[in-house]
């Protein structure tokens, strides 16, 4: 059995830097055409000018012969002043502005602290037709961590649509049936990216057999009711909601460690994975949509042209693969994802 997509993008992508991104960039690069790339390097990129440096070295990096396009995002801080973002609409290669609330996940310290102090970069994203892309967790350490997302909606995210309706806005890797609900029901322009291990996994997968390290991720996975609310969306046909990855590498040792860090890397067979869990739910012939079309529709860009064609054949993930000195543990590894992209060789393990 095969299954011919028009070749799909990446709408929430991390890539980590230097000789880790050159590791980890051909995984996606064989899949997706385009990728909206995450900021949050150390130190994050919080200047248009550091943006688009980046980019470059994404360019610089990718394998030859490669067709692949980085679409970037500028880091919000309580600093952001509205001429930064008037600067990255006149860039012309930064799609929008990514809101980490400080100290809600990986390199996120520099993140915005006091929602009022960025209102006026805000209302510069709703003017010039920039995308609010949004981590949306509160870090109130009285909130269970099981809950975050819908305080934050609750919180924050509500009342800020209120306030700037006509801002176009994205809820990053929605993990819960209230986050489903406000992305279905908030007029304008509203959408959320759905990755492939909160599509596969619920909390139970946190501790199988024992704590599982590269299971953690943030959001963390939710309970199995929120998991069942997002394959409905995913699989349903609601162009408000597509495909970003949210594919997040870490070095082994440190997921490995006392105080692992949160990132699923998923890049190595990601549209596999949702393959897999379209098929689980009878819906493939949705998932070239959600995967192709209404990520682009959303962003206002033009749909990809070129195709790539999945084969429903069982592989084997291997244990590890290479990232920089280290190596980076991939979801299923050891273990098997039951379809294969066909065309040129895998990269090298």
């Amino acid at each position: 059995m095969e299954l011919t997509l028009t070749r799909p993008d990446d709408w929430h992508l991390h890539l980590r830097d230097g000789a880790r991104m050159a590791a980890v960039l051909p995984h996606t690069a064989r899949r997706f055409a385009r990728a909206v790339v995450m900021p949050n390097l150390d130190p994050p990129l919080t200047t248009v000018d550091a943006v688009l440096a980046y980019r470059a070295r994404i360019l610089a990096a990718l394998p030859p012969g490669a067709a692949f396009e980085p679409l970037m995002t500028l880091y919000l801080t309580d600093e952001t002043a509205p001429e930064e973002i008037r600067r990255a609409r006149a860039s012309g290669r930064v799609l929008g502005a990514k809101l980490y609330p400080a100290g809600a996940t990986t390199h996120s310290s520099a993140g915005v602290r006091d929602i009022e102090r960025i209102l006026p970069a805000l209302a510069a994203l709703e003017e010039h037709g920039l995308v609010l892309s949004v981590h949306g967790e509160v870090t109130d350490p009285a909130v269970d961590v099981f809950e975050r997302e819908r305080v934050f909606i609750e919180r924050v995210l509500a009342p800020l649509h209120e306030r700037f309706p006509a801002l176009a806005l994205v809820l990053e890797h929605v993990t819960t049936r209230e986050g489903v609900a406000f992305v279905r029901e908030a007029p304008g322009r509203v959408a959320a990216t759905v990755t492939a291990h909160h599509l596969l996994l619920n909390r139970n997968a946190l501790f199988d057999g024992g704590l599982r390290p590269h299971h953690h991720c943030l959001p963390v996975l939710k309970r199995e009711s929120h998991r069942r609310a997002l394959i409905e969306a995913a699989t349903g046909g609601d162009p408000r909601f597509f495909l970003g990855t949210d594919s997040a590498p870490h070095p082994r040792a440190v997921k490995e460690s006392a105080r692992g860090c949160a990132g699923i890397f998923t890049a190595h067979a990601a549209l596999e994975l949702y393959a897999e869990v379209f098929e689980a739910a009878g819906a493939l012939d949705r998932l070239e949509a959600f995967a192709s079309f209404h990520g682009a529709d959303f962003y206002g860009l033009a749909r990809n042209t070129g195709t790539l064609t999945l084969g429903r054949e069982p592989w084997k993930v291997p244990p590890d693969y290479p990232f920089g000195s280290g190596r980076v543990v991939a979801l299923r590894a050891g273990e098997t994802v039951s379809w294969r992209l066909r065309g040129p060789e895998r990269a090298p393990t």
